[in-house]
């Protein structure tokens, strides 16, 4: 199989995971789905205020969770992208908001053009796919000059043995079904509960910020939705600083900022430049 032919199959069947994810964990409650995540999300780089009035698109917006969050901020519209089969619960939980939302069934690159979007935005998505250069292309073409482009994915710096811990066991998890990697995924939530309470008390424990300003604030049944996260997917990726701000250069953003959030992502904006 040639390497373009490959890395479509990983896409389709990485889609696919994601649609029978969705499918069977779509709560969007509690902190997990709060404007006070959302604000921790961006940092410093742009405030939940910023929204108000938007004109936006959420590409991947799985169930809609953070659609739903930039609605409730203010945001004018938005276009909710999402192409596996969680498209139909996506239009259910976009439905109280009328004609302020609009969903597109459909890959992030096929984002339409010339929109005159003020943000084009991306929760943990990027990291999915194997190639990624055509959806930031796609945002920036859906932009109207001085748009930004703000997404959230994975990072390399600080979680180097975490990292390598989730590879280890995706070469098995990725196999499983549903019901076998939700059981595995109980398990190891339970195991979290102690690693918590221990960061809680004691600072110089790895990946302590994101143990307790992220999976701490989390209720139970979230915590395991952000395991199965990253153990169900054909394909994720790790990305350094350096290949998030190329990533968006290539794109042809400027204005590159990035936010290394509880210092194990990596939240990123580029604007696009006036015409």
């Amino acid at each position: 199989m040639a390497q373009g032919e490959r890395a479509e199959e990983i896409a389709r069947r990485t889609i696919a995971d994601f649609g029978e994810q969705w499918s069977h964990y779509a709560e969007n409650d509690g902190y997990y789905a709060s404007q006070e995540l959302l604000a921790d999300v961006f940092g410093p780089l742009l405030p939940v205020s910023a929204l108000a009035g938007v004109r936006a698109a959420d590409v991947g917006s799985g169930t809609g969770r953070f659609a739903r969050l930039m609605l409730e901020a203010g945001a004018r519209h938005v276009l909710a992208v999402e192409p596996s089969q969680a498209v139909e619960t996506l239009r259910r939980h976009l439905a109280p908001y009328g004609d302020r939302a609009t969903v597109q069934h459909g890959r992030g690159e096929e984002l339409p053009a010339g929109l005159d979007l003020d943000l084009v935005f991306s929760f943990g998505v990027l990291q999915f796919i194997p190639d990624p250069l055509p959806v930031v292309k796609a945002a920036h073409a859906a932009l109207r000059p001085g748009g930004r482009f703000v997404f959230w994915v994975y990072g390399k710096e600080g979680v180097r043995v975490y990292a390598a811990l989730v590879q280890a066991l995706r070469a098995v998890t990725v196999r499983m079904p549903h019901p076998l990697l939700s059981g595995l995924c109980s398990v190891l939530n339970a195991c979290l509960d102690p690693y918590i309470f221990l960061c809680r008390r004691f600072p110089g424990l790895p990946l302590r910020a994101y143990a307790v300003n992220t999976l701490g604030r989390l209720e139970r049944r979230h915590r395991k939705l952000v395991l199965y996260d990253q153990l169900n997917p054909r394909y994720v990726r790790f990305y350094a600083r350096e290949e998030v701000e190329a990533l968006l250069r290539a794109g042809g953003f400027s204005h590159v900022e990035l936010h290394h959030r509880h210092g194990y992502s990596w939240t990123a904006m580029g604007v696009k430049d006036p015409a």
